[in-house]
């Protein structure tokens, strides 16, 4: 093992870094507000000894974003990964998974982005509304009679699942396991529970999963070539376009393929999960926002943007590696720095938002980094939007006197340090409308 204060992201010895713990904080907004007036660019050492460089304000972290020199490859930061526990073996013996968009840069990333944003425009996107719509309404048909209810489990997962999965054109069968395994590739390695899918377990049966689907779907259309039926009206989901695409010759690599469907899966599920949940939580804590909504239902656009920004769904950015030391805020960031934004405290700048802590569904200036910023920013950015709308609109008009099931102190948020959501939210739903 590398000796971690000799390593290009290690601090130096005038540095004291603070250490974050790695499981869930209730509320991590008080905590970034301090660290925002101590200073723009943090140290952190993670309980596996892995340092990163955190950016907090909005500014900052939008032009970290933006910035070339921050790169996403992770085999600029191999060794401090691997020591982590966040990769294993040798940097050019890379495991399948981390061959994605989100890992790459141009050109790979510019190839693969062109041949995925074709399944995600916004108007795909936007004819797929009455679809999510309806989802949501079948989910909550199935609520009835019901006192109480998880929304996570009962609506805010199916709904997600089955969006993602039509669109990328998977079937129902081991749709239960996605969440488990999405879960596992998520926590983080030093917050693995006794009995739970390790981190690499879960990249596994995912992976293993979607290379037989795609071998399966490759000989499904190949039997269709051969027959006379026409598919020509037909919008082919996303894996059959990747199929076709790498069949083409468009230079996608079967690795690639099977990594950005286990991407695209785990994208469209956790953070739409998270949305409506973290956006329902946050009306039940805000009533007076909350009966707004009620009164006016129109304004469900702009309350899933304030959600996005209050509370979201995804606490930090992908991490960045800097080829060169480059200089934030005053601060340098050593060459070979793993670095990370904090999209929770970016929304909450005080320098960007007026009032940043209090929910404000009306409001228009929002440009919040849920998504995140620049050559990176989300594909599924529409998807997610249409989701978040369709689902909160559909459960306030369904269940408009709804609340929280129990103390809020007993809820439980999820182990990742990525993500910024909750194992469940239990609801009175009160009578139907």
């Amino acid at each position: 093992m590398n000796d971690r204060s000799s390593q290009p992201g290690a601090p130096s010895g005038t540095e004291d870094p603070k250490v974050l713990p790695t499981g869930p904080r209730v509320d991590p907004y008080a905590l970034y507000s301090d660290m925002r007036a101590e200073g723009v660019v943090h140290t952190i050492r993670e309980p596996n000894g892995l340092h990163r460089r955190l950016v907090l304000r909005y500014a900052e972290a939008r032009d970290v974003m933006n910035d070339a020199r921050f790169a996403k490859d992770p085999g600029l930061a191999w060794d401090q990964l691997r020591d982590a526990g966040y990769v294993k073996g040798e940097r050019d013996n890379r495991a399948d998974y981390l061959y994605h968009l989100v890992n790459t840069d141009p050109p790979d990333h510019t190839r693969l982005r062109k041949l995925i944003s074709k399944a995600f425009t916004n108007r795909r996107m936007e004819a797929m509304r009455p679809r999510v719509r309806e989802i949501a309404e079948q989910l909550l048909d199935g609520l009835a009679g019901q006192r109480t209810a998880d929304l996570i489990e009962s609506y805010a997962h199916p709904l997600a699942t089955t969006v993602i999965c039509e669109i990328l054109g998977v079937p129902n069968t081991d749709r239960e396991n996605f969440r488990i395994w999405a879960t596992a590739m998520l926590t983080a390695p030093d917050a693995v529970v006794d009995g739970a899918l390790t981190p690499q377990q879960g990249y596994a049966a995912m992976q293993s999963f979607f290379t037989e689907l795609l071998a399966r779907r490759r000989e499904e259309l190949k039997d269709l070539a051969e027959s006379d039926e026409d598919t020509s009206d037909q919008q082919p989901d996303v894996i059959t376009g990747l199929i076709v695409a790498r069949d083409e010759g468009n230079r996608l690599t079967e690795t690639e393929m099977v990594s950005t469907v286990m991407l695209l899966l785990s994208a469209g599920q956790e953070p739409t999960v998270n949305l409506i949940a973290n956006g329902t939580l946050a009306l039940f804590d805000n009533p007076e926002q909350f009966a707004l909504l009620r009164a006016k239902p129109d304004l469900v656009a702009s309350a899933v943007e304030e959600f996005l920004r209050y509370d979201p769904p995804v606490e930090l950015s992908t991490m960045r590696v800097s080829t060169e030391d480059v200089e934030v805020a005053g601060t340098v960031i050593p060459a070979g720095s793993v670095v990370t934004v904090s999209i929770a405290s970016t929304s909450r700048d005080e320098r960007q938002f007026e009032n940043p802590d209090r929910l404000d569904i009306t409001r228009t200036d929002n440009p919040h980094l849920a998504f995140g910023y620049g050559l990176h920013h989300c594909i599924g950015a529409p998807l997610a939007r249409i989701e978040g709308q369709e689902a909160i609109a559909a459960l306030v008009d369904r269940y408009p006197g709804m609340s929280l099931s129990g103390s809020r102190d007993d809820l439980r948020w999820r182990p990742t340090r990525i993500m910024r959501g909750l194992v469940e939210l239990p609801v009175e739903l009160g009578p139907p409308a």
